[in-house]
């Protein structure tokens, strides 16, 4: 059988301008059932699909690519899928920790996640720091993530700021809650991709999305690729932004 040529994914989408790009990422239990699969299979299939993604995203010059994972309402989901994704998590960063340090990737986990399993959150913060010195593009993993939570927590450190009498109440203006966000060291939000069909932002990012572009896909998590993301860019590219100007 004949080797399927890798595409050229840097002449899909040219001077396509994004820096910061996020994907939910939908579909997992879908293209499980349409296989008549358990939806642990449609996870291990996500989870391939997240391998050739952030490849691809870095051959597509992104400075980051930010990937909602597991969100806080997540949780509801049964105990049994809970544990299916937490072994998968566990699985992928011990065996991709290494790939991402090869190519220079450093790795940020954003979310509520030191409330997860100890043994996980030692695992989180060693590839974290394992990564930390690197100079190339970011791949954030929103884990234990919820937009609305964060918000509150950021409200909670400036109100407690202004206490102190660190800040004057009446001075804390976006910069201020821009950096008491998980995101405050990662570019602006360009790009926000949603795949499965679904129109809607979940609780993620969304202060961070304030201007930044929608992209929605008919396709199924586990079947995009790099040449997906690339044709997502490429929308991008065609965007007029004009932030409320004219």
């Amino acid at each position: 059988m004949a080797t399927k040529a890798k595409p050229d994914l840097t002449s899909i989408a040219p001077a396509h301008g994004v820096r910061h790009a996020a994907i939910i990422m939908d579909g997992n239990g879908r293209w499980a059932k349409k296989r008549l699969l358990p939806r642990v299979a449609g996870h291990r299939a996500g989870v391939e699909a997240v391998r050739r993604v952030a490849r691809a995203a870095q051959e597509l010059g992104l400075e980051c690519l930010t990937l909602y994972a597991f969100s806080s309402e997540n949780w509801k989901r049964p105990a049994s899928e809970v544990s299916d994704l937490m072994g998968l998590l566990r699985h992928f960063i011990q065996s991709d920790i290494d790939e991402f340090h090869a190519n220079g990737v450093r790795l940020r986990v954003i979310g509520n996640y030191r409330a997860l399993d100890p043994a996980l959150v030692e695992m989180i913060d060693g590839a974290m720091a394992r990564t930390a010195g690197n100079s190339g593009p970011i791949v954030a993993i929103a884990l234990n993530y919820g937009a609305q939570d964060e918000m509150v927590r950021a409200v909670r450190e400036l109100a407690a700021r202004a206490a102190n009498g660190d800040v004057a109440a009446q001075d804390i203006g976006v910069a201020d809650i821009d950096a008491a966000l998980y995101t405050a060291d990662l570019p602006p939000l360009d790009l926000m991709i949603r795949t499965s069909g679904e129109q809607r932002l979940s609780n993620f990012l969304l202060w961070q999305a304030a201007y930044a572009e929608l992209y929605f896909t008919d396709m199924l998590w586990p079947d995009f690729d790099g040449r997906a993301l690339a044709q997502a860019l490429d929308a991008f590219r065609l965007r007029d932004r004009r932030f409320g100007g004219l």
